[in-house]
């Protein structure tokens, strides 16, 4: 039986901004590591490890393509943060429908 259990969650896979910014780059387009790594102050190796935590977080898949390794986004798993997010949404509604009516009240 195949163990499908992630290492890493969403949470800890976004935690880092450098792997924010590598899913920013990879949103709508399929890059090859080089490209990836061209945009950032970092080695190559550092950048794949950025890219292993988030594809074991489900957040990227690659494939083969010759001798390189093509990354893509995969957004699914980010509706567990829009989840989690939209927990709080309603708190932070209430907040502002209380400050609307304490300004409204004096003025």
């Amino acid at each position: 039986m195949m163990n499908t259990a992630k290492k890493h969650d969403v949470f800890q896979a976004i935690a880092d901004p450098t792997r924010r910014d590598i899913l920013k780059i990879l949103a709508g387009k399929e890059l090859a590591i080089t490209e990836i790594t061209e945009k950032f102050p970092m080695t190559r190796t550092a950048v794949s490890k950025h890219l292993l935590i988030l594809s074991e977080a489900g957040l990227v898949k690659n494939r083969k393509s010759g001798r390189e390794k093509l990354y893509t986004l995969q957004a699914e798993p980010l509706s567990e943060l829009e989840q989690w997010l939209s927990y709080f949404e309603q708190f932070w509604q209430n907040k502002m429908s209380m400050l609307k009516t304490l300004v409204e009240k004096d003025s």
